[in-house]
């Protein structure tokens, strides 16, 4: 039998994203075109999106040269100067942010650049302490969970709940119980959150960010929904950044996932480290999204894209997804996060007598597809806490029909198992 490193090793277990889409992969093959995919984060394909990158690869077809510098060379290893030159010119115009190229590059994707900032920054240090990272809201991205090279390297809070009526709930960061400890080597938070729809408000955004700086330790924002793009965000929210923060942003959710360019903005410190990373791992990241998206981002259109059709579009189907959805469980003892942003809703099935994963399973047979609660909880201690096994991720991106249909089993799965009990 072939014998791998302890580094090899880390990649053949039981890991959250490795299994689902190993089980994924599966179904696919053996009901191909009979699934309701609800669980997958891939963006809607929304014409107007799909027309605007269209047109901009025609216009890169039909300049001399340019569609062959863009396939046939490298960019530096920090990413397309003309795209990260274009962001800069962004952030300065509309958020006044002192941030110029050198506090830019790209990965090929964010999942990428999240296994890079998290070993970065955490695990064992050269003075032989060991550097967790913290995230101070559980439910967390399901991502983030399996990048380590070290084991134990996240810890995270639990959150309080906010209940709002009409079956709807909201988590808040437990500043009381909060606990930055001397062993925390950055802070980390999604806004909007995946899996719950979340979006931190204002006031915790500014209470993280100054325990950070305080502690003097990196604030990482993973901004992959948020604004100015793709903007999938439905009440209000103000950009963050901050020499100590670390904002991470996608071409993903804008409409190019097929593309994986990821955008990390930070201090020059930071970026010179990802870039070494991405000459050592890639030579450098891929440069078809920069190219494609580099004059939207200079003239500002990819605001107006993300503001006028990008966020109306999910907003839309998050409200008549959230309707459809109290309607289906009225009368069970079931809670919808507030879909304030993103392209899921997170189902709390209160004291449900059976685990998110079987009720997984069971769906999965009926050939619905959706993502267990239990794997958005990293560095949670396994203290019992039966609410991580009460929940679901629900994907809103598909058509209105398989939504629909999606949301109709699931509704019949969980009222099924609550009259088990």
């Amino acid at each position: 039998m072939m014998k791998f490193s302890a580094f090899g090793d880390r990649f053949q277990t039981d890991a959250g994203i490795l299994s689902l889409m190993d089980d994924l992969g599966k179904a696919m093959a053996s009901r191909r075109g009979q699934l309701l995919l609800l669980g997958g984060g891939n963006p809607a394909h929304i014409p107007a999106v799909e027309q605007a990158f269209r047109r901009q690869m025609e216009h890169i077809l039909a300049t001399p040269g340019e569609f062959e510098r863009i396939i046939g060379c490298y960019t530096s290893q920090q990413g397309d100067h003309r795209f990260i030159a274009a962001l800069a010119g962004l952030f300065q115009r509309e958020f006044g942010w002192p941030v110029g190229p050198e506090n830019i590059a790209l990965t090929n994707g964010s999942q990428s650049a999240f296994f890079y900032l998290f070993n970065l920054f955490g695990g064992r240090r050269s003075d032989g302490s060991f550097g967790k990272i913290l995230l101070p809201l559980a439910p967390e991205y399901i991502g983030y969970g399996d990048v380590g090279l070290e084991d134990h390297l996240f810890t995270s809070r639990r959150p309080q709940i906010e209940f709002l009526g009409d079956g709807l709930f909201k988590y808040h960061v437990d500043f009381e119980h909060l606990n930055v400890s001397d062993d925390i080597a950055a802070l980390c938070v999604s806004r909007p959150t995946n899996p719950t729809g979340n979006v931190l408000t204002d006031d915790e955004v500014d209470k993280l960010s100054a325990i950070a700086r305080e502690r003097q330790i990196p604030f990482i924002i993973d901004n992959a929904y948020g604004t100015p793009f793709p903007n999938i965000i439905f009440t209000a929210a103000q950009p963050r950044w901050e020499s100590h923060i670390v904002l991470s942003m996608s071409l993903s959710k804008l409409g190019l996932p097929g593309l994986r360019t990821g955008i990390v903005i930070a201090a020059p410190e930071v970026i010179a480290a990802l870039s070494g990373l991405n000459a050592i791992c890639n030579l450098a990241p891929g440069s078809m999204a920069a190219a494609l998206a580099t004059d939207m981002v200079a003239d500002g259109d990819i605001i107006r894209l993300s503001r006028d059709v990008i966020r109306p579009y999910y907003e839309n189907k998050s409200r008549r997804a959230v309707a459809r959805l109290q309607e289906l469980l009225r009368g069970l003892d079931c809670f919808i996060h507030k879909s304030e942003g993103a392209i899921f809703l997170w189902l709390w099935m209160r004291d449900l007598p059976i685990t998110s994963a079987e009720l997984y399973e069971r769906l999965k047979r009926r050939g619905v597809i959706v993502v267990a609660g239990h794997y958005f909880f990293p560095g949670l201690p396994d203290d019992g806490w039966r609410h991580r096994q009460e929940c679901l991720r629900i994907t809103f991106a598909q058509d209105d029909a398989i939504v629909d249909r999606g949301l109709e089993i699931i509704a019949e799965e969980v009222r099924h198992a609550y009259r088990q009990s």
